[in-house]
């Protein structure tokens, strides 16, 4: 249903000019990435569940880069230097330390749904950062009014009644995850200045840097050691393995992918469709409670960002 309801779904596929069996691997690689990574917002709570979260993601995130750094580099990508490595390692702390490693401890305090909304708002904060620091470009006057619609849908969230917490705890929260959305802005924004290997081997150096840091930094904070993982609980290490094998390393292909064969502005659907998947996901495996103020907001935030993205391609 997420496909046919998105603006200009049909008349974006149709004109991808893309054969019917490139069409259908279209189709398999944008659900791949609406689902899995909308999932994704689920299995990190079951996987902090009952174990420290920063040293949770810094695992995930090492293991899948200890995976896919080999595969990239037996498939004929070539090794990357020290400036790339210097390079996609900044990246992978601002991207993976800093934005999904908090964003992993700030699911602690507040529902996933909300979690997948307010991270789902990342162009708004791409958009201002990149006016304001890189190109100095002012936004279009579409892409100002996605902004405040955001920014509505946001408001609309927080306030109480919009989800159950409304706690210090709650704010912290959302608070961790605005300084994950800065830094993931800044990330994405620094990519296109910076000497990077090839696509495959930059994502696996960041997840081997960001997720170093991480367990680095759990290991000073978080009362757990290397061998910490072994007493796991089993509904840990499931979410775990999910969390590497869909969504890092098919999750990451299926958008890799996309990123090659896809027209851009089919690609940012899924900054619309994440959001609405987590939600719906933790109302009916989390007893995440789905409000009439927390839906509506949900489709004034989504909103926003469908403008914020048309804006920006007129621009």
């Amino acid at each position: 249903m997420a496909l046919i309801s998105l603006p200009g779904f049909r008349s974006r596929l149709s004109g991808t000019g893309l054969e019917t069996p490139q069409r259908t691997k279209l189709i398999l690689n944008l659900l791949s990435v609406y689902i899995l990574w909308g999932s994704t917002y689920l299995f990190i709570h079951f996987m902090t569940e009952h174990m420290p979260p920063m040293y949770m993601a810094g695992c995930r995130l090492l293991t899948a880069g200890l995976i896919l750094y080999p595969f990239a580099r037996m498939t004929g990508s070539a090794r990357p230097s020290r400036q790339e490595w210097l390079s996609a390692g900044l990246i992978g702390i601002l991207l993976l330390t800093v934005a999904n490693g908090g964003m992993t401890v700030a699911l602690q305090y507040v529902p996933t749904g909300v979690a997948a909304l307010l991270a789902g708002m990342l162009p708004l904060f791409i958009m201002m950062l990149n006016w304001l620091t890189f190109s100095k470009a002012r936004p279009t006057r579409l892409a100002m009014a996605g902004l405040l619609v955001g920014m509505v849908g946001i408001g609309l969230l927080v306030k109480p009644g919009g989800f159950e917490a409304t706690s210090s705890e709650s704010w912290l929260g959302i608070a961790i995850i605005t300084l994950g959305n800065i830094s993931w802005a800044l990330g994405t924004l620094l990519s296109g200045r910076l000497k990077l290997p090839t696509q495959i081997v930059s994502s696996a150096v960041q997840m081997l840097v960001g997720g170093g840091v991480l367990l680095v930094v759990s290991l000073l904070v978080e009362p757990v050691t290397l061998l910490s993982i072994s007493h796991a609980p089993t509904k840990a290490i499931g979410a775990l393995i999910y969390l590497i094998v869909f969504g890092s390393l098919i999750g990451f292909s299926s958008f890799a992918w996309l990123a090659r064969n896809a027209p851009p502005q089919l690609l940012s659907t899924y900054a619309y469709v994440n959001p609405v998947v987590a939600m719906l996901l933790g109302w009916a495996f989390a007893g995440e409670v789905l409000t009439s103020q927390s839906l509506l907001s949900a489709t004034i935030i989504v909103a926003g960002v469908v403008l914020i993205s048309i804006g920006k391609k007129k621009g």
